[in-house]
C-alpha cells in the first residue's frame, strides 16, 4: 500500500511506473482505480453513451460496458506505481466514442473524417486521490503516443482544458485533462474551439 506521508505530492519516478494495456491489468485492479467519485459512477463511459449518460445508461449498463471494453481489445491504458494501481488513460480509435461525433470540440474550425480510424483519441484521465498531484497524467500521456503508434495510428490527439493560475477547477472537471501535459508529451494544439478548451494533436508521419 502507499504511504502518503512519505509519498504525498511527491513526483512519481520513471523507475516506480509500469504502464500496461488495459486487457492486461485486472478487474480488481481497474475497480480500484475508479473507486471514487464520478469515476465510479461514469466508469469512462461519458463519450461512449449516445445520449445523455445519466438519462440513457444504468450503473449496471456501464460497469458491463467497461468490463468488455477493458478486457478486449485494449481500450486504454493502466499505470502502476510501485506495483499498485494508481491511474488510467483512455485512448483508442476516434471512432470509438459516438459522443464525440455530436461534440463540436472535436469538429469545429477543422476539416477532419469523422469515419477515420487512423486518427485515435486520448478523451479521459482517472488518477486514485492517493496518487494526485505527483505528475502522473504527464506519464500517461506520453505513454498514448507509443501505445497508438505501435497499433497503427496515424495520428492522435486530446481535447484538454485550459487552466490558469488561482482558477479552481474540480478534479472531475478536468478528466480530459490539462493543456500542458499534453504540451510535454509533445502535442500540438491544431484548433481551439471553446475559451477553455483546445485540440492537441501528434501526426506520427512528422515524426519520421
Amino acid at each position: 500500500m502507499t504511504d502518503n506521508t512519505t509519498s504525498a505530492k511527491t513526483p512519481i519516478r520513471a523507475d516506480q511506473l509500469t504502464v500496461v494495456p488495459a486487457d492486461e491489468a485486472s478487474w480488481d485492479d481497474l475497480t480500484a482505480i475508479f473507486s471514487s467519485g464520478d469515476a465510479r459512477r461514469c466508469l469512462c463511459q461519458r463519450f461512449k453513451v449516445e445520449g445523455y449518460i445519466w438519462r440513457d445508461s444504468t450503473q449496471e449498463g456501464r460497469t458491463a460496458m467497461f468490463q468488455a471494453q477493458t478486457s478486449g481489445d485494449a481500450s486504454g491504458l493502466v499505470a502502476y506505481v510501485d506495483g499498485e494501481p494508481a491511474g488510467w488513460v483512455a485512448v483508442e480509435p476516434r471512432t470509438a466514442y459516438p459522443k464525440l461525433r455530436t461534440s463540436r470540440i472535436p469538429w469545429s474550425g477543422r476539416n477532419e473524417d469523422k469515419d477515420d480510424d487512423g486518427t485515435w483519441a486520448a478523451t479521459c484521465f482517472v488518477v486514485r486521490p492517493d496518487f494526485r498531484g505527483r505528475g502522473l497524467t504527464y506519464h500517461l500521456a506520453r505513454a498514448t503516443i507509443g501505445f497508438a503508434r505501435e497499433r497503427g495510428a496515424l495520428a492522435v490527439e486530446a481535447y484538454p482544458m485550459i487552466t490558469q493560475p488561482g482558477k479552481e477547477i474540480t478534479w472531475g472537471e478536468l478528466h480530459v485533462g490539462a493543456r500542458q501535459i499534453f504540451e510535454d508529451a509533445g502535442f500540438k494544439e491544431v484548433s481551439h474551439p471553446t475559451a477553455r478548451r483546445v485540440v492537441m494533436r501528434v501526426d506520427f508521419a512528422q515524426l519520421t
